[in-house]
């Protein structure tokens, strides 16, 4: 018991004061924290430095941390705003997001994948990143602007095609062909949507009405519900990740929503570090020489192809030119869902393990190059040039 104590304390040693350092350097070099948490994980993990080796365990806690991600991505997604940007947006993601998928599958076939790594592949290239996006965006811009109203509803948009995508994956066995298991999850969807709403409006809103000056309480009782909700889905057929999502869709429009949010973020934070480690943990730095010109030329097509085809959606529509192209080029990279799938697909089978860091080095080189993109030629709050910078 002493030694399996003193080996989980030195982990998060290892983890969160490396994960300092570390991230202190990314942010001088103007870098997304979860590249820095992902090199970590690869530095000292089982194929690194061998510091760190029990990857089970940490991936299994840091999955508690896309729980939370997705429980207050569905917290952000009042039906008011999504309904103001959808009629202009909707038909922007769709057709920018087929492009990509089925750049992303030619690529696979290209070079050898099965038909159904190389569709595992196209769909991680269908999005661009929610966090890298929001967080080089000014707050004026977020909050009183066009392009933030754009920016945010197309994000928004992807995330819902994501979560599809996230529920196909693990209710579906698409490599035998057999799709009872996700029809019953179309069925049990639904009824978990409809019961939470119920739930939410009988149980969950008349106690914080009355508790909501206990924040403790109003804590205990969002993480309860979001757990619950989540150990629910995954008895339904569905899964926890999707549970998590309907539990914060369920009390978006609640006035409490955004105190939530906001105190659940910390505790988001914690875990979604733990879960990029694992994922940087789990990175077999000896398959770089087989994925390196695969994951190069994907990489360079979606940094290229993606500002150009939103700059012509965009411009389709009537936008402006240099709004056209700051969006194109604020969302010129993968997305953390893009790490997600090739997460969720190599777990379940779907996929091997050369697809999987195929997809995750992708990824990471697309944060690395459009953050410094971004951050070189437009206004975000870690500007160099003091012209650019906007808080």
């Amino acid at each position: 018991m002493d030694t399996m104590h003193n080996d989980v304390i030195q982990l998060f040693f290892l983890i969160f004061t490396g994960g300092a350092v570390v991230a202190s350097m990314a942010l001088f070099g103007r870098q997304p924290l979860l590249v820095a948490y992902i090199v970590l994980g690869a530095v000292i993990g089982p194929y690194g430095l061998g510091w760190v080796t029990d990857v089970d365990l940490i991936g299994q806690i840091g999955s508690i941390g896309i729980i939370f991600l997705l429980f207050l991505l569905g917290l952000d997604m009042q039906p008011q705003i999504l309904l103001r940007v959808l009629r202009e947006v909707t038909h922007v993601t769709l057709i920018s997001s087929a492009l990509f998928a089925l750049i992303g599958f030619v690529v696979g076939h290209l070079f050898g994948y099965s038909h159904i790594e190389s569709i595992i592949i196209g769909i991680a290239m269908m999005f661009s990143s929610t966090i890298i996006g929001i967080k080089l965006l000014p707050t004026t811009a977020l909050h009183h602007k066009h392009s933030g109203e754009l920016m945010v509803g197309m994000l928004l948009m992807q995330d819902f095609l994501a979560i599809f995508v996230l529920l196909l994956l693990i209710s579906g066995d698409l490599s035998n062909g057999n799709l009872l298991p996700l029809g019953k999850s179309l069925v049990a969807l639904p009824a978990l949507v409809g019961g939470c709403f119920v739930a939410v409006k009988i149980v969950l809103q008349p106690l914080f009405a009355r508790f909501d000056r206990i924040g403790e309480y109003v804590f205990l009782l969002a993480l309860g519900w979001c757990l619950g909700i989540a150990e629910l889905a995954e008895y339904s057929g569905l899964s926890r990740e999707i549970g998590a999502f309907v539990a914060g869709i369920s009390i978006a429009t609640s006035p409490i929503s955004q105190y939530i949010a906001l105190n659940l973020k910390p505790l988001r934070d914690f875990f979604l570090i733990l879960f990029f480690f694992s994922l940087g943990s789990g990175f077999d730095l000896s398959l770089i020489p087989d994925i390196a010109v695969a994951a190069g030329l994907l990489a360079t097509l979606m940094l290229t192809i993606k500002p150009l085809t939103y700059h012509w959606l965009l411009k389709s529509q009537s936008e402006t030119e240099g709004l056209a192209w700051d969006i194109g080029f604020r969302l010129g990279q993968n997305s953390e869902f893009s790490l997600m799938i090739a997460y969720l697909a190599f777990n379940t089978g779907l996929i091997g393990s050369h697809t999987s860091h195929l997809s995750q080095g992708t990824a990471i080189l697309t944060f690395l190059i459009s953050s410094y993109i971004v951050v070189l030629n437009f206004p975000t709050p870690i500007a160099i040039n003091d012209k650019l910078r906007r808080d």
